[in-house]
């Protein structure tokens, strides 16, 4: 069955926020292999497959770009500025994954590189993740108290 739809449909996309349970929290980061921001920090994410949900996304591109299967995530928020992807209309749905400690990693499909970065030392982040992670570390928090 085909649709003609009258209105632009936007891109949806998945990202995850990993952090440990440790006395100093890390964050799992990968440096993004190509453009937009090719060489920056970002989290583990991308496009969503028609067949799939958001949650099964982001588990999905977590592993395709560092290597590491989690099955359980809490979904932070969803984020759509209008500017917030310079490819398009794109809105995202971020989850939080909260680890004992960091996993092994190994950059992956299109990320140059995946690294645990000390919560308090996070370099620049890509797209609107500042703000995602400002929103994470929130959650986190409730959860992990």
């Amino acid at each position: 069955m085909s649709y003609t739809y009258e209105y632009p449909r936007p891109a949806v996309t998945a990202d995850v926020v990993a952090i440990t349970k440790e006395a100093e929290p890390k964050v799992l980061l990968i440096q993004r292999g190509f453009a937009p921001f090719k060489g920056c920090w970002a989290f583990p994410g991308g496009f969503m497959n028609m067949d799939e949900t958001t949650e099964q996304c982001a588990i999905r591109e977590l592993e395709e770009e560092t290597g590491l299967a989690l099955g359980s995530m809490t979904q932070i928020g969803a984020y759509s500025k209008v500017d917030r992807d310079p490819r398009g209309r794109t809105i995202t749905v971020a989850y939080l994954a909260v680890v004992d400690k960091p996993l092994d990693v190994i950059a992956q499909d299109d990320a140059a590189k995946a690294r645990w970065f000390p919560i308090k030392e996070l370099p620049p982040l890509a797209f609107d993740h500042a703000d995602i992670m400002t929103d994470a570390i929130r959650l986190f928090n409730s959860i992990t108290i």
